[in-house]
C-alpha cells in the first residue's frame, strides 16, 4: 500500500468511526494535526474518497460516510436511450434505464447507485450525479429556423438535438456539418444549448462525411506549426556524422514489402543463408534520431499515439516531411535503423541475434502484389524483372512457413477473417466494397515482423529493464464457460485446468471445426470470448499469440510505443541506462502504455465507423436487390447478415412475419414458436435489401420467404 492509499484508509477509518460527525476540511485537519502547508494533499485524499463513492459532501463542504452504495465510470449511452457504465478495472459494467440517465450524456463521468444487482446477471442503477462532462464538443447537421437553429448530432449516442441560439451560428446554413460546443448540457427536461465553433462544409461536399467522423472522435487532423517547422529543421539527409559508430549494412541486399499506395516505409528485410540456418535481418526507421523525447514532436506524437487510417485518408501520428521522408527506408537511399539481425535453424528457433543501430541502403521497393506474383503465381515478367531478389524470396518462403509451423505448435491462434477494402470514386462515394485478402507475401512480412518483436520483448526482460510490452489477458472464465456450453451442442469441447485456459484449447477446437459448416459461427463466438490486447510496463505475455515475450517495435513512424521502446533501446546500447534514466522510465510507462492504448482503441473505433458508413452508402444504390449471406450475429431483436463482400445488415425479428420467435440465448437462436423454424449463427440464408441509414450506419435486410409471404 502506498503513502496516498495509507492516508486514503486512515482518513475513511475516521470519517466511519461511530462518534465522527460530518466535518469540514479544516476541522479534518485540525483533528488529525495536519499542517496548512499539507492540506492540499488531504483535499486530494477526500477527493479520491469522494470519487469512490466512499464517503458524500454536503452543500456546506462537510464531509460524512456515504449513506448510499455508490460507484464512479463512464457513462455510453445508446441510441434508445438507455446506456451502461463502465467502471475502470471491473469486466462487468453496469445497466442504466433510460429514466435513470440523471442527466447524463454520453462519455460524462458520473456517480451511479446500485439498484439491483441479480445472481448472475448484469448490476441496474441510476446515475446521482453528473462528475464531469467528458465531451464539450459534438458533430452534426445544422438546421435552421427563423430566430434560432439547433443541430442534429451524428453521433447517435446523443439522443437529442442542439439548440443553437440566434448570433451563434457562424452564419451556417441548413445541410452544414458543423462542430458545436456545449454551453448547456440539459437535463431536467431541458434541451441542451450550444454555440458553432467550425464548419466543416456542406454534407453533399466530397470527404465532409469522413472528416466528421473523424472530428466526433476528437481526432485530430492538423500539426501545430512548432510541429511542423521542427520536422523541416530535423528532417535533414543522412550524414557521416550520422553514421559514426553505426553497424554499416549497406552493402547488405534488402528490400521493403508493403502495399502499393503505402508511402511510410518503416521495415525493411534481409535474409542470407549460414549452412542450413537462416540469418533474417529486420531493419526498422530510427524514428527516435529524429524525434526527441519532450520535443514538440514528441509531445504531438504521444497525444496522437497512432496514426489513423480511414477509408479516404490517413492521419499521420508524425508529419508528412518525417513519415514520408527521412524517415522512409525509400530504396537507393542511405538511412538509419534499429535492426534485429537473427540466427534461426531450420527449426524455427531464434539461436542468436544481435539488436544494433545500423545504417542501411534498401535495394528496391517491392509491393505484396509483386511478391505473390513471383512466389504464388510464378509469373515469369514479376520474375524475370526481380531476378536478382527472386532466390532471396524463395527463401523467405520457407523461413516464413517454419516460423508460422512452430508458432502453431505452441498454440498461437489466427482467425483469418477478411478486413474491408472500400473502393472510392473521385467524390468519395464507394464503387467497390470486397474483402482484403491476406497472400503469402503479406503473411511472409507477419511472420517476419512478429518473430522480431518477441525476440526484442524477450530481450528486454532479461535485462530487466523498464519496457512497454504488448500483452493479451487470458479470456474471462464466465465467457470461456458460456462458449463451452454452446460448443457442446455441436460435440465439441475446451478443455481447461483448473479454470486456466491455454491458447492451444483454442487453436485446437479451430482446428477440428475448419470446413465445417459450424466454423464462422464457433470461430466468430471464441473470438468475441477473448480480450482485447493492450500495452502495458508489465510483462505478462500474450495469449493469442502463445508468446511469453512481446512487444511492438516495428513501427515507430505508426506506433507511439515502438518509438517509446526504440529509446529505451538505444539508451541501453549506448550505455546510457544509468539509475537515472531506469527512474524516469519507470515513472512515464505506465501513463504512456495507457494512452497508447486509450488512442489505439479511438483509432480502431473511427476506422470501423467510416468504413461502417462507406457500406451504407454503397447498399443505399442496392435497396431491393437479393444477396446471399451468412448469419454472423443473432440478438433479441434480430439478426445480422454478413454477405461475401464484408457488408453486414440487420433483419429485425419484426420482418419475420410467418411466426413469433423467440431467442433462445444458450444457442443464439431465433426459434419460430408454432412451427418450430430455427435461425442460428453461421446459417445461410438469402436476403433482400429494403432500407439504410446514413446517420444510424444500419442496413436493413428481409429473408427472402418472408418477402415472398408479404407479396
Amino acid at each position: 500500500m502506498n503513502k496516498f492509499e495509507e492516508r486514503k484508509h486512515t482518513i475513511y477509518a475516521l470519517i466511519c468511526d461511530d462518534l465522527y460527525v460530518p466535518m469540514k476540511l479544516k476541522e479534518i485537519a485540525i483533528l488529525l494535526d495536519i499542517p496548512k502547508t499539507k492540506r492540499g494533499e488531504l483535499q486530494e485524499v477526500l477527493d479520491a474518497l469522494v470519487a469512490e463513492g466512499k464517503v458524500e459532501v454536503s452543500k456546506k463542504g462537510k464531509y460524512a460516510k456515504a449513506q448510499k452504495h455508490l460507484v464512479t465510470g463512464v457513462f455510453e449511452s445508446n441510441a434508445r436511450g438507455f446506456g451502461f457504465v463502465r467502471i475502470e478495472g471491473e469486466e462487468q459494467d453496469i445497466f442504466i434505464g433510460k429514466d435513470d440517465r440523471g442527466g447524463a450524456i454520453h462519455n460524462d463521468t458520473v456517480q451511479v447507485q446500485i439498484t439491483a444487482s441479480p445472481q448472475g446477471k448484469r448490476r441496474e442503477g441510476k446515475i446521482v450525479k453528473v462528475i464531469a462532462h467528458g465531451k464539450t464538443q459534438v458533430v452534426g447537421t445544422y438546421e435552421a429556423s427563423k430566430t434560432f437553429g439547433f443541430v442534429v448530432p451524428d453521433n447517435a449516442r446523443f439522443t437529442e438535438d442542439i439548440f443553437i441560439p440566434q448570433g451563434h451560428s457562424m452564419g451556417a446554413v441548413a445541410g452544414h456539418k458543423v462542430v458545436v460546443e456545449l454551453t448547456e448540457f440539459g437535463g431536467g427536461g431541458k434541451k441542451p444549448e450550444g454555440r458553432v465553433v467550425e464548419i466543416l462544409g456542406h454534407i453533399n461536399d466530397p470527404g465532409t462525411d469522413i472528416l466528421a467522423i473523424a472530428k466526433d472522435f476528437e481526432l485530430p487532423i492538423e500539426f501545430p506549426e512548432k510541429v511542423l517547422n521542427q520536422a523541416v529543421r530535423v528532417g535533414k539527409p543522412v550524414s557521416e556524422a550520422d553514421m559514426a559508430g553505426r553497424k554499416d549494412l549497406r552493402g547488405v541486399q534488402m528490400v521493403t514489402i508493403d502495399g502499393e499506395d503505402a508511402k511510410d516505409l518503416d521495415d525493411a528485410v534481409s535474409l542470407t543463408m549460414e549452412g542450413e540456418n537462416y540469418r533474417l535481418g529486420v531493419h526498422i526507421a530510427d524514428v527516435s534520431n529524429y524525434v526527441q523525447e519532450h520535443s514538440a514532436l514528441d509531445v504531438e506524437a504521444l497525444e496522437r499515439g497512432t496514426s489513423v487510417y480511414l477509408v479516404d485518408r490517413v492521419i499521420p501520428m508524425l508529419p508528412h516531411t518525417l513519415s514520408n521522408g527521412i524517415c522512409s527506408l525509400n530504396a537507393g537511399e542511405d538511412r538509419l535503423a534499429l535492426s534485429c539481425i537473427m540466427l534461426i535453424n531450420p527449426k524455427g528457433q531464434v539461436i542468436d541475434y544481435e539488436i544494433a543501430e545500423t545504417v542501411i541502403n534498401v535495394d528496391e521497393r517491392m509491393s505484396y502484389t509483386s511478391v505473390n506474383k513471383i512466389l504464388a503465381l510464378h509469373d515469369e515478367a514479376e520474375t524475370a524483372r526481380y531476378e536478382k531478389l527472386v532466390p532471396m524470396f524463395l527463401q523467405m518462403e520457407k523461413l516464413a512457413a517454419l516460423l508460422r509451423e512452430k508458432r502453431r505448435k505452441r498454440g498461437s491462434i489466427d482467425f483469418d477473417f477478411p478486413e474491408t477494402k472500400v473502393i472510392l470514386d473521385e467524390m468519395g462515394f464507394p464503387v467497390e466494397i470486397r474483402p482484403y485478402e491476406r497472400n503469402v507475401a503479406t503473411k511472409m512480412i507477419e511472420d517476419f515482423m512478429l518473430i522480431a518483436n518477441e525476440t526484442v520483448a524477450e530481450d528486454n526482460y532479461w535485462q530487466e529493464l523498464p519496457f512497454v510490452y504488448r500483452t493479451h489477458e487470458n479470456p474471462d472464465p464466465d465467457r470461456i464457460k458460456k462458449l463451452s456450453t454452446f460448443i457442446n451442442n455441436f460435440g465439441y469441447s475446451i478443455h481447461t485446468d483448473g479454470g486456466e485456459l491455454h491458447p492451444k484449447e483454442f487453436q485446437k477446437l479451430l482446428e477440428k471445426i475448419a470446413d465445417t459448416p459450424q466454423e464462422t459461427l464457433i470461430s466468430r463466438l471464441t473470438l468475441r470470448s477473448m480480450k482485447q490486447a493492450k500495452y502495458t510496463p508489465e510483462c505478462t505475455g500474450h495469449f493469442g499469440l502463445a508468446a511469453k515475450y512481446y512487444c511492438h517495435f516495428t513501427s515507430p513512424i505508426r506506433r507511439y510505443p515502438d518509438l517509446q521502446i526504440h529509446r529505451i533501446i538505444k539508451d541501453r546500447l549506448r550505455g546510457r541506462m544509468d539509475e537515472k534514466k531506469k527512474e524516469h522510465y519507470e515513472k512515464i510507462l505506465p501513463e504512456v502504455a495507457r494512452q497508447s492504448s486509450e488512442r489505439e482503441r479511438r483509432a480502431e473505433e473511427a476506422e470501423r465507423e467510416t468504413v461502417k458508413l462507406k457500406k451504407v452508402q454503397y447498399m443505399s444504390e442496392h435497396i431491393g436487390e437479393c444477396f446471399t449471406g451468412v448469419i454472423s450475429s443473432v440478438t433479441a431483436w434480430g439478426m445480422y447478415v454478413e454477405l461475401p463482400d464484408t457488408i453486414e445488415g440487420m433483419v429485425h425479428v419484426t420482418s419475420l412475419r410467418d411466426d413469433f420467435y423467440h431467442y433462445v440465448e444458450e444457442t443464439y437462436e431465433l426459434v419460430g414458436e408454432v412451427t418450430g423454424k430455427c435461425y442460428k449463427l453461421g446459417q445461410t440464408v438469402g436476403v433482400t435489401v429494403v432500407g439504410t441509414d446514413e446517420l444510424m450506419r444500419t442496413i436493413d435486410f428481409e429473408v427472402i420467404d418472408q418477402l415472398s409471404e408479404k407479396k
